[in-house]
Formats: C-alpha cells, structure tokens, sequence
C-alpha cells in the first residue's frame, strides 16, 4: 500500500489547518477527499491513536532516525514474532476510505491496522501492518504484500 485517501468531511479543521492538508485535498466524484502518499516529500498518515485522531509520520526515511527501520511498513508476523526489540509497539487505526497500491485504488471499509513507534528523540511514527497478500489482491495489484484491514479481507 502507498497511499490512503479519507473524505475531508472526516478530519476536523483544526487538524486539516495545523499539518496543512488543503494542498492533499482532490476531487472524486463530487466529493472532497485528502490524499496520503508514500511518494509525497513529507509522508503523513492519519491515525486513530489511543482514542485520539492524529496526523503522524509515516515510517522513517534515512537521515531521520538511525534507530528506526527505513520503511513505512510492517510484517504481522514480524510485530506477532517480537522482532522489533525492545521497542514498544503501540497497535493505532489509519482511517482511510480507499488504499493505492501499484496505481491501482480500492476501498477500505473500515480503516488499516497500523503500529505506532518512538523514534530515539521519543517522537512517534506510524508504521503500516502487512500480510502476504490474497489471490484476488495479488491479481488486482501485482503486489505480494496487502495492508492488514481492520473488519476486513480483500
């Protein structure tokens, strides 16, 4: 997955004004949505984090952080397995109504798992959730790993 999109109807102004997500709104269908893109200079995701809706870095590019993993993704199996250390991984939400992946959009009913993590400085990112990916998923996006959804299975 390298990008979500969610309805701007979903993020309250205050949070649209203070991380300046008017320059990620677009059009689709008549309706408003705010794009978050892997690709985007500065990468943003929302999350629902302990029962708070925020606006946090997505994962580590290098020169960020030199304790974290340079990527904006996580194997279940490796958050399951513990092989993040002694770090504490924080379960969190990322709201989304669509998810990109391979240039290919699709919907998300309900939101994407995702871990939230402090960087050595103690400000926190967001790290994506992956599992390999289903037949149907693998044939609509070419990619052999699929975000975690939240209710959900493509």
């Amino acid at each position: 997955m390298t990008g979500v999109a969610l309805a701007l109807s979903e993020l309250p102004v205050e949070l649209v004004a203070r991380h300046g997500l008017k320059r990620r709104v677009h059009e689709r269908g008549g309706e408003a949505e705010v794009r978050f893109l892997f690709a985007d200079r500065e990468r943003l995701l929302p999350v629902w984090h302990d029962g708070r809706l925020l606006v946090l870095p997505w994962g580590n590019r290098r020169g960020e952080s030199r304790s974290l993993p340079c990527t904006g993704w996580t194997r279940q199996s490796s958050v399951e397995a513990g092989a993040w250390g002694e770090r504490e991984l924080q379960p969190a939400v990322i709201p989304a109504t669509l998810g990109l992946d391979r240039g290919v959009w699709y919907c998300i009913r309900q939101g994407v798992q995702g871990v939230v993590v402090h960087d050595e400085e103690g400000r926190p990112r967001v790290y994506v959730v992956c599992e390999p990916a289903s037949h149907y998923y693998r044939t609509m996006t070419r990619s052999d790993w699929m975000p975690v959804l939240v209710g959900e299975r493509i």
